[in-house]
């Protein structure tokens, strides 16, 4: 754990000075989006985004219906070929409570609203990333205030973050991450029948895991076509489990080389499948690229939860997957050195997931040894 605490050090911001609030920024009159947010390559012609109507809808997957004797088979295979065929998913009839839901919505935006000084004791701090703010890690930046933190191992939590939340704020939070660990792990365990591998193997790699979450408020943007809200990224985690907090839509997912917005259903969660998933899966599921693009007129703000193994896992491929002719398309690796080196690199694309490949001539090898 040791090793894991010192790379987590040294990976992110050099200071308060690198962490930039946009919601301070947009506080003086502005027609134009500065510099150091211009990024319009998010807009490249090969890549157009799609306008034409009707839009393509995320699948339903109706989470009562899969806890169902009789409906269990039907939605199993609904969740299959989401998974397969879009790495996205709207999850209905979750079980998450509404009281908790809209309790948290409430606290979230009371949290933004508050001025920066006391929004400041939770900013990212020299050599982290953990924290509230804009982190410069490039020389471009993203049109959103972040505030990401460690919820899971408790231990690994930083002490002036989650345990300085207002009580209003963090014991609503703290209800609303236990229902979705509960959650998760159920989803996980029904992804692993639909896969028909050891569930016993899956909930073991995933029981008090590695969690996270995300906070973003994206301010309305006077060059919507010139910034991007969260730049083009697969998420690292196994699966990942967004809120969209004020129902202000902005997401898109890539399809077929074309970026697709998404309409989601008023209090559907929205599961994505992450790069781990699509490892231990041997890529028959699919992690997806995905962005947020600005409004100019509304405000967004949204939550994502992040699930991923215990931190003493190994991460690749599931055993029961692999055979000569379906032999393993990603290395295996420890999780912690999984976690550090995907904080190590600028978030793009899928780039990560790429270079956990393995090349053609190293398959023979570790098809050998799962023997």
């Amino acid at each position: 754990m040791a090793q894991f605490s010192e790379a987590m050090a040294s990976s992110k911001s050099d200071g308060l000075d690198s962490v930039i609030s946009v919601l301070e920024l947009i506080k003086e009159p502005m027609i134009s989006v500065p510099q150091n947010y211009v990024q319009i390559d998010q807009q490249d012609p090969s890549f157009p985004v799609c306008s034409d109507h009707p839009l393509p809808t995320l699948p339903i997957i109706d989470f009562k219906l899969m806890v169902s004797v009789d409906t269990k088979d039907l939605e199993l295979e609904k969740l299959h070929s989401s998974c397969k065929e879009w790495g996205f998913f709207q999850l209905v009839n979750h079980g998450v409570s509404s009281s908790v839901m809209n309790q948290l919505r409430h606290e979230i935006v009371e949290y933004y609203s508050l001025p920066f000084e006391e929004k400041r004791k939770y900013m990212v701090r020299p050599n982290d990333f953990q924290g509230y703010g804009n982190t410069k890690l490039d020389e471009k930046l993203d049109w959103g205030d972040r505030f990401f933190m460690i919820t899971n191992p408790v231990h690994h939590r930083k002490p002036h973050l989650f345990p300085e939340l207002p009580p209003s704020f963090r014991n609503p939070l703290e209800c609303y991450l236990l229902e979705l660990q509960r959650l998760a792990m159920k989803l996980l365990g029904f992804i692993a029948e639909a896969l028909k591998v050891d569930l016993k193997e899956i909930e073991e790699m995933f029981d008090d895991g590695f969690q996270s979450v995300r906070m973003t408020y994206y301010p309305p943007c006077p060059q919507p076509e010139l910034a991007i809200g969260l730049r083009p990224h697969s998420d690292a985690a196994g699966i990942t489990i967004l809120n969209q907090v004020n129902g202000v839509d902005g997401l898109q997912i890539k399809k077929g080389g074309v970026w697709i917005p998404m309409k989601f259903i008023p209090d559907a969660l929205v599961v994505n499948v992450g790069d781990i998933l699509e490892i231990m899966s041997n890529g028959v599921y699919k992690s997806v690229e995905h962005r947020v693009t600005t409004n100019p007129e509304k405000e967004r703000i949204s939550m994502a939860f992040f699930v991923c193994p215990q931190l003493e896992a190994e991460v690749g491929p599931v055993t029961s997957l692999i055979s000569p002719q379906n032999p393993p398309l990603f290395r295996r690796t420890g999780m912690e050195k999984y976690v550090t080196d995907f904080f190590s690199r600028k978030l793009y694309a899928k780039s990560f997931l790429e270079s956990m490949k393995i090349e053609s001539t190293e398959k023979a090898t570790q098809l050998d040894g799962s023997r």
